[in-house]
């Protein structure tokens, strides 16, 4: 047998692996890199983080990312190099945040890597007859397992779309491993560029279980302050929070067929967009508004598209427990609308669950590794767009 094949047996055999989970967002603030110790599989999963930290991303790499992301023509070249320069910035972020742990490589059993996506391209929302969903993320896993010396699974969410699904949101999958809990209906909701939610029904039934897009989270916003601002970002809402909420905007930014969508269904910046922004505000005629006013009026705008989708899935009266993570959970003004507009709802976050919230992404494809190494599909019923299957190719270190 091939060493390498012995090894990555050995080491799926263990009582407990360490495995890095790696994301790296729409939103390109950096790679999160989650450390996890994890004993079982399925619903007897454990998982602890030892270990998280985001490893920044220089000026020029963002922009050299932003250079080929979200735009249907590219340097294709230019893809090309970004695919094995960017699994090589991974891999030296990787490395050093080891040494800052105290960790050898050997030590680590597997790598999770997301990989960074540049074009998401559900039939929803390319419309092409005779093409199937699409989705594509670089950052090649061949490369990370060299340069750091670890076995590496990578591109979960190609089989996600050769069963069946859009290729998003994955989240379904390690919610219900590691949060589900008989009796309590829980809403995972992650506010990243595009805001997601899983549903884990507390009758512990996958069949019942999705997972599903809802719309913009921070990326609309994230864009306008890039361009209006020169900021990253809204930090603590400041600039939102100095305008108001114009009502004609809003209602043209939600007039859209993405949220006329069925469940489950998923999005991306390829759709809501500056130029979206631009078309909404001229059809509404507001393309004079105050930079402030426009910001006030994006945050309302995301949080209606979440509560909109809450209560089209559960209705008015529904009372679950919505356990928030990701970047927008940070932004005050944004929790707040939600917590207007689902008054029946308990808000917590994945921390009341010892998740770190802003490391849950990370960890969640960690367990996603963990299951194609030592577990097995989890039946979610025979329902479109939730196929049952383990996700990752392996690329080994030599």
């Amino acid at each position: 047998m091939n060493n390498q094949i012995q090894s990555l047996y050995n080491k799926a055999a263990k009582a407990e692996r360490l495995i890095i989970g790696l994301m790296s967002g729409t939103s390109m603030d950096g790679l999160d890199i989650a450390l996890c110790a994890v004993e079982g599989s399925g619903l007897d999963t454990e998982i602890k983080i030892l270990h998280f930290k985001t490893g920044d991303y220089t000026v020029d790499f963002r922009e050299q990312i932003k250079a080929i992301f979200s735009k249907r023509e590219v340097d294709l070249q230019l893809v090309c190099l970004m695919n094995e320069y960017i699994a090589n910035v991974h891999a030296a972020l990787i490395n050093e945040a080891l040494q800052e742990w105290g960790y050898e490589s050997q030590q680590i059993d597997f790598i999770a890597s997301h990989g960074q996506t540049i074009f998401h391209a559900p039939k929803s929302l390319h419309q092409l007859e005779n093409y199937p969903n699409g989705t594509l993320q670089i950052g090649d896993g061949d490369h990370l397992a060299v340069k750091t010396g670890i076995i590496t699974l990578s591109d979960f969410r190609q089989k996600h779309l050769a069963a069946g699904g859009e290729g998003a949101p994955l989240a379904v999958y390690g919610d219900y491993l590691i949060f589900s809990k008989k009796g309590e209906d829980r809403i995972m909701l992650n506010i990243g560029g595009i805001a997601n939610f899983t549903y884990l029904p507390g009758v512990l039934d996958a069949a019942q279980i999705f997972s599903t897009d809802v719309g913009p989270g921070n990326t609309l916003m994230d864009q306008y302050m890039q361009k209006h601002f020169n900021r990253f970002y809204d930090k603590n809402a400041s600039v939102a929070k100095q305008g108001d909420c114009n009502q004609q905007l809003l209602k043209a930014l939600l007039d859209c067929d993405f949220f006329d969508l069925d469940f489950p269904k998923t999005t991306g910046p390829e759709l809501f967009n500056l130029s979206y922004l631009e078309n909404a505000q001229q059809v509404s005629e507001t393309s004079d508004l105050k930079p402030e006013d426009v910001m006030a009026t994006l945050c309302h705008f995301s949080a209606s598209g979440i509560a909109d989708a809450i209560h089209k899935c559960f209705g008015e009266e529904a009372k679950p427990h919505i356990f928030t993570s990701g970047g927008g959970m940070h932004n005050p003004l944004l929790i707040e609308l939600l917590k207007i507009k689902l008054p029946q709802a308990t808000f917590l976050t994945t921390d009341d669950l010892e998740i770190n919230p802003d490391a849950k992404e990370a960890v969640l494809f960690a367990i996603l590794a963990n299951e194609t190494l030592c577990g097995e599909p989890i039946n979610f019923g025979n329902r479109q767009g939730v196929p049952s299957v383990c996700m990752g190719k392996i690329s080994l270190p030599a």
